[in-house]
């Protein structure tokens, strides 16, 4: 028996055993319903247990519906940005946003599973959003890695960025553009533009909006995943974003 219930009922019980009248229970009455609480409680604990997931999950799809809403009047700002490189197929039908860190382990222990994700689905359109928050070396990475698109060497660059270990400072970051092929001394000038900056203060912004707090944190159609995200989960989001599910 649902808590609600066990209450309304208890209620009943307890008031028409009392006589007819007007008004609120009696400081009797009500002890007399708190007792019947509190002992069916204690016999079945697990309607606690209940009450608390059937919360939880109402909650859960709220904040789930308010995120819909958020993503679909930020449509421009999240899939369209001209200054986010894009990668896998650009012409896709379904787009993955990725907010990540170069600093951050999750993203990085995230990067194989959706690289495979990518492979075995060509139809699948990524958004590369560099949301650096894990100190000043992350910024680095994160306007190295926008500066690399003027030599045509993002992809790569980024790919070798989330598979470095151990520490990623600037000398790391500029050691690997070398290993990628760039021109550091070009990358370096190309890193001071205005437009590297604003972009990722765009993305600071944005993710403000759609309450990101972490990363990685992931969008598909019209849904955000928080955190790192299992192959499964990646795979069944594409498939509910393809189907309009």
């Amino acid at each position: 028996m649902k808590l609600p219930r066990l209450l309304a009922l208890s209620a009943a019980l307890v008031l028409t055993a009392a006589p007819l009248r007007a008004g609120e229970p009696t400081p009797s009455e009500v002890e007399q319903i708190q007792t019947i609480v509190r002992d069916y409680l204690r016999q079945h604990p697990e309607v606690i247990v209940d009450a608390i997931k059937e919360y939880q999950a109402r909650q859960a799809a709220a904040e789930t519906a308010k995120a819909r809403q958020t993503i679909a009047s930020l449509k421009a700002e999240i899939f369209e940005d001209p200054a986010d490189p894009v990668g896998a197929n650009p012409a896709g039908d379904v787009t993955i946003v990725e907010f990540f860190d170069y600093r951050c382990p999750y993203c990085k222990a995230v990067a194989p599973d959706l690289a495979k994700t990518l492979a075995s689905d060509g139809k699948v359109r990524l958004v590369y959003k560099e949301f650096p928050i894990l100190g000043p070396a992350s910024v680095t990475a994160a306007k190295a890695a926008l500066a690399s698109v003027a030599q045509n060497k993002y992809a790569l660059f980024h790919d070798k960025l989330m598979a470095h270990k151990g520490n990623l400072d600037d000398a790391a970051v500029f050691q690997i553009a070398g290993e990628s092929g760039l021109d550091v001394a070009r990358l370096k000038a190309d890193m001071e533009r205005p437009g590297i900056r604003d972009a990722i203060d765009r993305n600071y912004k944005l993710a403000d909006k759609l309450d990101i707090q972490g990363t990685p944190a992931f969008i598909i159609g019209g849904e955000l995943l928080p955190g790192a995200a299992t192959p499964e989960e990646l795979a069944a989001a594409i498939k509910r974003a393809r189907t309009g599910g």
